[in-house]
């Protein structure tokens, strides 16, 4: 509980729409003066503004259609900004026409103040992570205080709370906790001692006693089974939540069975992240009860939570009722086989699906197979397949690249650091031409030599809209280098790092390659092998 060091919440690498730099919000408000004061269709029809009148309502426009887009944005932080961008822009087209029809020099010319959004959320998350006492507390929640304010969401995130600067926020937070709706609390009370940061939690707990949330995040305060039962007046509450985050919190077997416990209902659960917690078997028990009575899970990050077969079972079991699921992280943890057969049992409905996150579970080729045959009919939107780092050998690579083939909307494809090695890499590659939305693949460090290489820089440097292949850590000769480096002569940022490869690298079938000759050897005898190779993409 007296943990200083500060755990970023890690997320997939995803492209940002929103917000705008601040050079294109100029850009814009300077295209606003322009339409303001020129000749045009409109301007002919309402009249010009003088530049003046055009710049001070611009900027005003400007200002209220970025307020609220932003507040669009706030309500969809995992996805890529696109929808706050359009209202972004009807908002500015809608006032900017409104301006225009109210003529120049008129009060009315300019964007009413009261059309602009109250500010719905109190953030002090920003700038240097520090303590927080009394004194700089009254100052810095002194806007929860204002009369009439229509603030519903909060974060005190980044700021350690000292017991007196808890029991300045308790009045504050008790005023306000029939107007909150998505409270966040993480990392709040880094490097107090455990007796102070209990009590800090006890405050907080029992002035938000009786709010309903629909989103409360209390990750990265070491809470253990003390901090879970600590916030115990406040869980016990919600019957409400749609977002529950409790990652990096030392939930162990005694503090998943706590969450279990204190939490009255989780039927409008959507999303539930446990990230990097010491959960094992029995806390994987738990946590499956969750999941089993969230029946509209989105949602569900379970990843680095040191669950074993046994506990991995128990929760591919439970995630067969959330049909509803659109994203599933299961990342670093030892399922093994028997975990990879209970979870493509567990999915074989699941026609939602658009991200999974398989990585280092220990699936081994039966797993993968398992899962790959049951995804093949299900998850028709996926757009995610992340396999990385499970000891998968080219055994399993025609019921993958089945599964591969049939997923048309798939962005981005990791199988690296597996043992598919040229066999495995040349089935896979060959399915890729159909995936026209396909802008990453990860091939990193499975042996792989020339031959794989080639065709599978082949199958994806003509894409329109590729982004990234990865291929190092492989055993690709100097030749191959350069063979891959000219099909990507064009576009060379479409090409991973090279650092790491190994054109001397050898595998398990080392005195194999040397009997049967050089890499153009091993080359036409894998498309010999590989010729008659079919995919049904049904």
């Amino acid at each position: 509980m007296d943990t200083t060091s500060l755990n970023a919440k890690r997320r997939p690498f995803s492209l940002k729409l929103w917000p705008p730099s601040q050079n294109t919000r100029q850009v814009l408000v300077e295209r606003m003066i322009n339409n303001l004061s020129t000749k045009s269709i409109f301007t002919e029809k309402y009249g010009t503004l003088s530049k003046e009148e055009a710049e001070e309502n611009a900027k005003q426009i400007e200002d209220v259609a970025f307020v609220a887009a932003d507040q669009k944005y706030e309500k969809e932080p995992d996805g890529d900004g696109g929808s706050a961008v359009q209202l972004y822009a009807r908002e500015c087209s809608k006032l900017l026409l409104e301006v225009l029809k109210r003529g120049s020099s008129s009060k009315e010319s300019k964007v009413a103040s009261d059309t602009t959004p109250k500010e719905t959320l109190f953030d002090i998350s920003k700038g240097t992570r520090a303590f927080i006492e009394a004194e700089e507390a009254e100052e810095l929640l002194r806007p929860l205080t204002e009369p009439g304010n229509a603030y519903t969401k909060i974060c005190f995130s980044n700021r350690s709370f000292g017991l007196g600067a808890a029991r300045v926020a308790e009045p504050i937070l008790v005023s306000l906790k029939n107007q909150l709706k998505e409270v966040d609390l993480s990392d709040f009370i880094a490097g107090r001692p455990e007796a102070e940061a209990l009590e800090v939690i006890k405050i907080f707990a029992a002035a938000l006693e009786g709010s309903a949330l629909r989103f409360l995040d209390l990750s990265n305060n070491a809470l253990g089974e003390k901090g879970v039962r600590a916030f115990g007046a406040l869980l016990k509450s919600q019957s409400c939540l749609e977002e529950l985050y409790l990652m990096n919190d030392g939930i162990s077997e005694e503090a998943a069975q706590a969450v279990h416990e204190l939490i009255p209902s989780t039927e409008k659960l959507r999303i539930l992240h446990f990230h990097n917690n010491m959960t094992g078997n029995e806390g994987a028990f738990a946590i499956s009860e969750v999941v089993k009575h969230s029946p509209l899970l989105e949602g569900f990050r379970c990843s680095s939570t040191r669950v074993e077969s046994e506990g991995g079972v128990a929760l591919c079991e439970a995630l067969g009722t959330c049909t509803h699921l659109k994203r599933l992280d299961l990342r670093d943890n030892m399922f093994g086989v028997e975990g990879g057969i209970a979870l493509s049992r567990a999915l074989s409905k699941h026609e939602k699906l658009k991200e999974i996150y398989l990585s280092y579970l220990n699936l081994e080729d039966e797993g993968a197979v398992a899962l790959a045959n049951v995804l093949k009919e299900s998850a028709p939107s996926l757009e995610v397949f992340d396999i990385a780092g499970n000891d998968i050998t080219a055994k399993a690579a025609p019921a993958l690249a089945a599964c591969i083939a049939a997923k048309t909307l798939l962005t981005k494809l990791n199988l690296g650091e597996n043992e598919l090695k040229d066999e495995g890499t040349i089935q896979i590659s060959q399915v890729l031409d159909g995936l026209s939305q396909l802008k990453e693949v990860d091939l990193n460090t499975n042996s792989i030599r020339r031959a794989g290489a080639r065709v599978l820089a082949q199958a994806v440097v003509q894409k329109p809209d590729f982004k990234l292949l990865n291929i190092n850590g492989n055993f690709i000769s100097d030749e191959g280098i350069d063979e891959v480096l000219g099909l990507f002569k064009k576009s060379p940022h479409m090409l991973g790092p090279l650092d790491e490869n190994d054109p001397e690298g050898q595998d398990d079938d080392a005195e194999d390659n040397e009997e049967s000759g050089d890499d153009e050897g091993n080359d036409d005898g894998l498309r010999s092998k590989l010729k008659n190779l079919e995919v049904n993409q049904e």
